[in-house]
């Protein structure tokens, strides 16, 4: 036989192809970016909603501005004094509701406040902040509660 037909051994062995590897890594990056809820923000008070026989779904998210009043969450499990959060912050006067509101009125002229208030807060200072959102403009009000179970 002739040694011009000689088969040659591999020495390596075949690498993984790796040509098709960024558009894995994109698309990978676009599902979770997609797929993924961030949470916007912390409730620093406590809101155990009431129970309601009659509800009415928001249909439009976008339209709405969530305002927090309840007893502050403490340490250690504890809760204190009856406070009110917009978005990520704690107001510390009433006054401040209304202008906060208000510039979210100017941004948003559809605007829906939806007052989630905790069952065992006072009256008062749920009528208080009405009184603040009616001085912003801000009629549009929905008050949070879970349904009833029947």
């Amino acid at each position: 036989m002739s040694t011009h037909f000689k088969k040659k051994s591999a020495k390596s062995s075949p690498s993984i192809p790796m040509a098709s590897m960024p558009d894995i890594i994109f698309m990978l990056i676009i599902f979770f970016m997609v797929t993924t809820v961030l949470r916007e923000t912390e409730i620093q008070v406590r809101t155990t909603l009431p129970r309601a026989e009659a509800l009415t779904k928001i249909d439009q998210k976008r339209l709405v501005s969530y305002m927090y009043i309840g007893p502050l969450k403490l340490a250690n499990n504890q809760l204190g004094d009856t406070s009110i959060q917009i978005d990520d912050a704690l107001i510390e006067d009433l006054p401040s509701v209304r202008s906060i509101m208000y510039r979210k009125l100017l941004d948003q002229p559809r605007l829906i406040v939806s007052l989630r208030v905790d069952q065992s807060s006072e009256m008062g200072i749920v009528i208080d902040v009405q009184q603040e959102l009616r001085e912003a403009g801000t009629l549009r009000i929905n008050y949070s509660s879970k349904p009833e179970m029947i």
